[in-house]
């Protein structure tokens, strides 16, 4: 059975309720499609790469089936998911942290192609095709009421929440509004003490120490200011980076801190301006 890319997702900045709509928690880990055929269980990363040697407690005996879900470690204190620790287990050769494979989709089984079925439809099907364990478990949901779920998302400070109108198809590698995620996004001010040589990218500093780098959201018009303005207050360089005074103060969205203290995925909102 061949590979199946991945139905993608839209994004909105709220969280809304509608009938029209299941909502899931949405799980911060990789996303990963099981594909068994003929007796044998491949595993794929969302962009085709093989996996499947990485997580051996994934493969089993059973009928032809290609399950969509999102592959995680949980963190042994709050059983919530941990990216960090997932993407441990993903690099390290020798690690066996335990995984969890939560699934939400199932595209194939027994022969029968359920793409072009309703959601509900198929979460009918895949509440009979596997069974909920440690290792592999169905994710949970909720009918119609989003922000009931996004206020408990919030309150456990986990990743957001995916919505999924009922009678949604599954589109092949596409992005529609059939998967809505809302992102539970953490919002801060930082200064903007250097910039890139190569890629595009801003050093991020808060409270004086370095924080990231800002790569996502800026749009045109505000890197032209921006460069129009740092190539005044240049303080130094080196073979990749430009250093600048931190006068530029920005509001950045981000997901969360890092263990190391860095902002995970920050993107630009806008420029602070200050009198």
């Amino acid at each position: 059975m061949d590979f199946i890319y991945p139905m993608l997702l839209e994004q909105m900045d709220q969280p809304f309720s509608d009938g029209r709509y299941i909502y899931e928690p949405k799980i911060d880990g990789h996303r990963l499609i099981l594909i068994r055929s003929n007796g044998e269980t491949r595993l794929y990363t969302r962009h085709n790469n093989d996996v499947t040697v990485k997580y051996p407690e994934l493969i089993s005996d059973g009928p032809d089936i290609v399950l969509d879900g999102e592959l995680v470690v949980l963190d042994p204190d709050t059983g919530i998911p941990d990216f960090e620790l997932t993407m441990q287990r993903f690099q390290s050769k020798r690690s066996r942290l335990p995984i969890s494979y939560v699934v939400f989709d199932i595209l194939h089984y027994n022969g029968a192609d359920l793409k072009g079925l309703p959601l509900m439809e198929r979460k009918a099907v895949l509440e009979h095709a596997i069974t909920d364990t440690p290792t592999m478990s169905k994710i949970a949901y909720i009918d119609g009421r989003g922000e009931d779920l996004w206020d408990a998302i919030v309150a456990r400070n986990m990743e957001g929440i995916v919505a999924k109108r009922k009678d949604g198809r599954y589109h092949i590698d596409k992005r529609t509004d059939d998967f809505i995620k809302i992102i539970n996004y953490t919002y801060l001010d930082v200064q903007i003490a250097g910039y890139r040589k190569g890629d595009f990218g801003w050093l991020a500093h808060f409270n004086g120490k370095p924080a990231g780098v800002i790569e996502l959201g800026v749009p045109p018009t505000h890197k032209q200011a921006f460069y129009g303005v740092a190539k005044s207050i240049i303080t130094s360089e080196d073979r990749d980076h430009v250093y600048i005074q931190p006068q530029i103060k920005a509001k950045v969205k981000f997901r969360n801190w890092t263990k190391s203290g860095m902002l995970r995925s920050p993107v630009f909102v806008d420029f602070i301006l200050t009198a």
